[in-house]
């Protein structure tokens, strides 16, 4: 099996690098030309075609994403050519070849309302440009008529790149108080285990009949158990950062609503995801949040 992983140096790319590599041959590209004069620029599609006729891959990984969610309020074009028009372009070119694509999208395709996980099946509202442009991605996804595998996920983290604990960590060695929003919830979700996941997923579907993968395509809701707001996150985060031995200037922290931290881009209070679905198709178990971001404080720090 040769598997082409678009994306290699994002948090989830560089965990799926690790996570794909018992399952076949896996060719890991960035938007850079490697030694061999290949490159994932994915908003390049005449690029992305020559990439996909020369290696010809029975798996194709998007890991690619435009993310800068602020950002995306003053560059919607940019926001939906990574996020919709390269998606497209890549889906057209997966059904071509039969190739199998698995892409990451986000809660923020939903309206954010509510306290109630969302189900897959859940009607769409993205609040801003990042989350319109992620929605057409899928929509794109759906039209083509390629076999695909979307996992949804939520508030992700890794060692690897920038994220809120990294942020939370770097205050709190700097400052006395911090603010933090608590009428959030959601579930962080660690890289690691998104791409743990997917190379599961990947394994248990191609032990499947043709007729039973094709039950399996479509939209999952992909994070971590348990839920929890930003602000006790950061309480949690500081708590481990402290059992680690980590010197913190940090004294108080308070909680504030999302109403008194205006951003560019309106963000979701209910980024709860239902992941029923992924764990009876694929016949998996997902850990609670603490577990892993535990886990990264201590990689982090140490």
């Amino acid at each position: 099996m040769k598997i082409l992983l678009l994306g290699k140096n994002g948090q989830v790319g560089w965990e799926l690098q690790r996570a794909l590599q018992p399952l076949g041959e896996v060719i890991a590209l960035d938007r850079y030309v490697n030694e061999v004069g290949l490159c994932c620029d994915i908003a390049n599609f005449a690029t992305m075609e020559q990439t996909l006729s020369s290696i010809k891959p029975d798996i194709v990984i998007n890991a690619t994403a435009y993310t800068a969610v602020d950002k995306a309020e003053s560059e919607p074009e940019q926001a939906d050519l990574v996020n919709h028009l390269a998606v497209q372009s890549l889906a057209e070119q997966c059904k071509q070849r039969q190739a199998l694509l698995i892409h990451y999208s986000t809660d923020y395709v939903f309206n954010g309302e509510g306290h109630i996980p969302w189900r897959e099946d859940d009607a769409t509202a993205p609040q801003n440009v990042y989350g319109q442009s992620k929605r057409k991605g899928e929509i794109a996804l759906e039209h083509s008529n390629v076999n695909f595998i979307n996992f949804r996920t939520s508030w992700v983290y890794a060692a690897q790149g920038n994220n809120f604990i990294k942020t939370m960590l770097k205050l709190a060695k700097s400052k006395d108080e911090l603010s933090i929003i608590a009428d959030q919830i959601g579930a962080p979700t660690s890289a690691a285990l998104i791409a743990d996941i997917t190379a599961q997923a990947i394994r248990y579907y191609r032990l499947q009949s043709t007729e039973q993968q094709k039950i399996l395509h479509g939209h999952y809701h992909l994070a971590a158990a348990g839920e929890t707001s930003w602000f006790d996150y950061a309480n949690y985060i500081f708590e481990q950062a402290k059992a680690c031995g980590l010197e913190l200037q940090l004294q108080h922290v308070h909680a504030i609503a999302t109403a008194a931290y205006p951003t560019p881009a309106k963000r979701p209070l209910n980024s709860r995801l239902n992941t029923l679905k992924l764990q009876q198709n694929f016949q998996l178990h997902l850990p609670m949040w603490q577990q892993g971001v535990a886990q990264v404080i201590k990689e982090i720090i140490q």
